[in-house]
């Protein structure tokens, strides 16, 4: 692929997933037509819900969802790869996950990954979420690779445990994704230095595109999508909380140069974990 150019697309998904879709359409549309040949939209694409009886309607398998078939038709429509950062899926068990998929620009799903961390919390303000009794976490790590650039998988809370994403660079990931919706508690505190963070530790790129705003379902998400380059600088920004597309071209050899300067993937070390007494409590590294 060398340089391209990506976008990430903010989303405020209500409880319609048909609703959501046509959204989505028209604002991958408009990436499109920005010149991005890599598009991503965020988190719970689908539809935003936290009442489970209106889920248990809404959620469906992989082959009735209308942002998946919407998302194949347009990445062969458009010929481009189309991230959806995630939709809820249901699986064969009858359990739901929050899944990523990757489609190529002949509309062919190239990657899935079901979120691994699930967002059970209890923050300030009353504010409570157990994402884990709606979805099934996922257990594998995923990258994959798109006209010789590799991309490496994440959700939303994924973002706080920086080992799943030394472990896809380190796999040779050289763009980052964080699909999101985080809350607005939660991304006015961390947002933007915990992925610059994750594009720093990696020397790598990170595409970053969240949800919105007031959504129907009344809980209140950030947004602010962002691209950040591997040295930690910041390429573009949606910076408010309104749906919208922003877009900022993508070099690998960025990568590249970065992890030549601080090899900090090359220089990791096995260490050990050691009492006051210098008994081995564990092992840990690389």
């Amino acid at each position: 692929m060398g340089v391209f150019r990506a976008a990430a697309v903010q989303m405020r998904s209500g409880m319609s997933p048909d609703r959501n879709a046509a959204d989505m359409e028209a604002l991958v549309r408009e990436a499109a037509g920005l010149g991005a040949t890599y598009v991503q939209t965020p988190e719970m694409t689908g539809a935003m819900v936290r009442e489970k009886d209106a889920r248990e309607k809404l959620f469906v398998s992989e082959d009735r969802d209308i942002v998946v078939a919407t998302a194949r038709r347009l990445a062969a429509d458009l010929g481009i790869f189309l991230h959806i950062g995630s939709t809820a899926i249901r699986r064969a068990d009858g359990k739901v996950a929050n899944r990523a998929l990757l489609f190529s620009p002949k509309g062919e799903v190239l990657a899935t990954y079901d979120k691994i961390h699930m967002f059970d919390v209890d923050l300030d303000h009353g504010e409570s979420w157990r994402e884990s009794a709606a979805y099934e976490p996922g257990t594998q790590a995923v990258t994959a690779g798109v006209d010789g650039v590799r991309l490496g998988f994440a959700i939303c809370y994924d973002l706080r445990f920086p080992q799943l994403f030394r472990t896809e660079a380190l796999a040779g990931a050289e763009v980052l994704t964080v699909p999101a919706a985080f809350t607005r508690q939660t991304g006015e505190a961390h947002w933007h230095v915990l992925l610059r963070a994750r594009a720093i530790e990696n020397g790598a790129f990170v595409v970053a595109a969240a949800q919105g705003g007031q959504h129907e379902d009344g809980r209140e998400t950030f947004g602010h999508s962002l691209i950040i380059d591997p040295w930690g600088r910041i390429l573009a920004e949606a910076d408010h909380d309104r749906p919208g597309v922003i877009v900022a071209q993508i070099d690998p050899a960025q990568s590249a140069a970065a992890r030549g300067k601080i090899p900090n993937l090359k220089n990791a070390r096995d260490f050990t974990l050691a009492d006051a007494a210098g008994r081995t409590i564990e092992r840990a590294g690389t």
